[in-house]
């Protein structure tokens, strides 16, 4: 019942946000940007949804949803942050692990809607480009990967949004999180890196590469548990008297 409120009164902050708008929109720029260098590079980008795909998650899966993410965990903790807000959260009848929950699972339920609302875009895109063979059997699981890497950077972001009362540099930390996790991964290091679990989960840039689901799900599950440890930690001894 502590977790229905908590995730009732998330949800009544946020209905008409417009944060949830960025959602819709900014994974359109990677879609039509991934889209436009596929048709302008068709000779070497010869192996149709797969090379479309390569185009698409290049600029999404390690640029724009880290971001993205990030904005969203950095607006829900700005929500407490105005008007003293945080003062009556941290005082609400229900136990710190349903507020902070509160917070998480509609993060991830948003990175899970991105997740398939790239999908929907990449369909779209590979229609316009005029591919007309099957789509990869793979594509659902590419998808249901990434969103579950996803959940580790929900989880380091809203410890970072918290702990910064910060807008703008949780933001900025999570992009070059999404750039560093590129580095990483061209060095065989991605798997160890938060930030990179959601591109690897995506095969961005590459579709046919092998993943081990079992392992990308145990540093998933890492991360996650490692995160939202500090952050109740951090909660749970923030004077709500200085907010």
């Amino acid at each position: 019942m502590a977790l229905i409120r908590s995730l009732r009164a998330e949800l009544l902050k946020g209905r008409r946000a417009p944060v949830w708008l960025a959602f819709v929109v900014l994974p359109l720029i990677p879609a039509f940007l991934g889209t436009a260098n596929y048709l302008a590079n068709q000779a070497v980008l010869d192996d149709d949804w797969y090379s479309l795909w390569t185009q698409h998650t290049l600029f999404a899966a390690f640029f724009f949803l880290p971001a993205l993410i990030s904005v969203y965990c950095a607006w829900e903790w700005w929500l407490e942050a105005s008007d003293h807000n945080f003062n009556s959260f941290m005082t609400a009848p229900v136990p710190c692990w349903a507020l902070y929950l509160g917070k998480l699972i509609p993060a991830i339920c948003v990175s899970v809607l991105t997740q398939g609302l790239i999908g929907v875009y990449f369909i779209i895109g590979g229609k316009l480009a005029g591919i007309s063979d099957a789509l990869p059997p793979a594509l659902f699981e590419w998808l249901a990967c990434g969103a579950l890497g996803s959940t580790a950077i929900c989880a380091v972001q809203l410890f970072l949004s918290l702990l910064m009362r910060s807008f703008v540099i949780p933001v900025v930390l999570g992009l070059f999180g999404g750039i560093a996790g590129l580095l990483l991964t061209t060095q065989g290091l991605g798997i160890y890196w938060p930030y990179t679990l959601m591109a690897l989960g995506m095969r961005a840039n590459n579709p046919k590469l092998v993943v081990d689901t079992g392992q990308l799900a145990l540093m998933t599950a890492v991360y996650t548990v490692i995160f939202a440890a500090l952050t109740l930690r951090l909660l749970t001894h923030r004077d709500v008297q200085s907010e």
